[in-house]
């Protein structure tokens, strides 16, 4: 069980709209990806969608909104609802998913907890209960085969209590914040989730200030260098390198001085003090652009902070990415980041097909079109295949170079970028 509780939002996801519940059908979003981000930013520890499609079609449709919540949520996302077989188990975690979760209110989901656990690890299956009847009935095998469980019905908290042995998501409507600290405190409990965090998300953060008060222990972001330690310069400020945590590119510099420290800590948004205006300053508030914290590192001498972000639009005033754009001088060398070298190829191609070049071999295959593209792909594999029985590996370099350049225009044709698919390297 993980040492803090968790706050967990939920969307209920029907035909492409947040609605209010399994029997509400009251819309309270039309875009349930942007209400994902916005409980990311507000500090909720994991996400719940429930799928409420009820057919293939709408099902399929369902998992492209997932596969987008699943990129800007910016926090974990379970998966539920309409899981019928082991392939929508698997397409739920290829869509992003954290963790899938099976009906345990539907035989057939029971019978494929073995299948789908043993082939793609406990670690990633979750249960849905809605009586605690349900847990007692197959306890040997949530034990052995599923990570947690979530409670649907918040009338069986008690005896599912008495019964349990996994930890238990339970699901709440609008109550208390003394009821919610109450059942924090009970062990087995390992996080809330239902209207009553999807009603307060915005106070999660003092939400968890509260519980953190009364030794419950909650997910925060704890600084292990405490602003008294950082060497501050003349001003009392500390200055703050910006990166992109993905690409490692430097965005800006910016200062912090004490109270922007604790409130990036507090909030998870970056936030400086403005020398110009001498105030507070959250990066993003007027246009929208945050900067959500991945990272703080304190640097040898500890009187510099580097920050490492998910920026959301641009990180400079003047709208581009990043504050440092004007070149004052520029000596030729070899980029000798792959990926780095991957976006560069990536990006001529993609430029090929916008602005066509007389007698481009990459035009040609674009006006060709897919099964040429293919054709050449496939050609390219079986020459990999070819080199790899010569004992020269120069001739395998080459053919794996031509492979990739082929499956380069094949990701434009298509519309996949680089950064999608290094995320999905990454989940496996």
């Amino acid at each position: 069980m993980d040492n803090y509780k968790k706050f967990i939002p939920c969307i209920y996801l029907k035909e492409g709209k947040a609605v209010a519940g399994f029997q509400d059908q009251t819309v309270v979003s039309e875009d349930p990806v942007s209400l994902s981000a916005f409980y990311g930013e507000n500090n909720a520890d994991e996400l719940i969608v429930y799928d409420l499609s009820t057919d293939d079609a709408s099902h399929e449709a369902a998992l492209d909104v997932i596969k987008e919540i699943c990129s800007k949520a910016q926090i974990p996302v379970i998966g539920a609802g309409n899981v019928k077989r082991m392939e929508d188990v698997k397409k739920l975690l290829y869509a992003g998913c954290m963790k899938a979760a099976l009906n345990y209110s539907k035989e057939g989901n029971i019978e494929i907890t073995r299948e789908v656990s043993l082939k793609f690890g406990k670690d990633k299956i979750v249960a849905c209960i809605a009586k605690a009847s349900e847990i007692e009935t197959n306890k040997a095998v949530l034990e052995e085969l599923v990570c947690e469980v979530i409670l649907i019905d918040e009338k069986t908290i008690k005896q599912a209590m008495e019964i349990a042995t996994l930890p238990v998501i339970v699901t709440l409507p609008e109550v208390s914040l003394d009821k919610i600290m109450e059942l924090l405190s009970c062990e087995k409990i390992a996080g809330v989730t239902g209207p009553a965090i999807n009603e307060n998300a915005k106070e999660l953060s003092d939400i968890k200030d509260l519980c953190a008060g009364n030794q419950i222990a909650v997910h925060t972001f704890e600084p292990k260098v405490k602003w008294e330690e950082l060497k501050k310069n003349s001003d009392g400020l500390v200055p703050v390198v910006v990166q992109d945590y993905k690409t490692r590119e430097v965005l800006m510099v910016a200062y912090m001085n004490e109270d922007a420290y604790l409130h990036t800590l507090k909030c998870g948004r970056m936030t400086y003090y403005s020398r110009s205006r001498q105030e507070r300053w959250i990066k993003g508030e007027t246009s929208g652009h945050y900067q959500y914290v991945k990272e703080l590192i304190a640097d040898c001498d500890k009187d510099t902070i580097l920050a490492k972000v998910a920026q959301v639009g641009a990180a400079c005033h003047t709208g581009n990415y990043s504050c440092f754009f004007q070149e004052i001088m520029k000596k030729e060398y070899e980029e000798t980041n792959p990926l780095m070298v991957f976006e560069s190829v990536l990006n001529v191609i993609k430029d090929r097909k916008v602005h066509p070049k007389e007698g481009s071999y990459t035009n040609y295959l674009f006006d060709k079109g897919i099964d040429k593209i293919l054709k050449k792909l496939g050609e390219e594999a079986t020459e990999i295949v070819i080199a790899a029985k010569n004992p020269n590996v120069n001739e395998i370099k080459y053919e794996i170079s031509d492979f990739l350049y082929h499956m380069m225009v094949l990701m434009v044709e298509k519309g996949v970028s680089w950064e999608e698919i290094t995320e999905e390297l990454d989940k496996r």
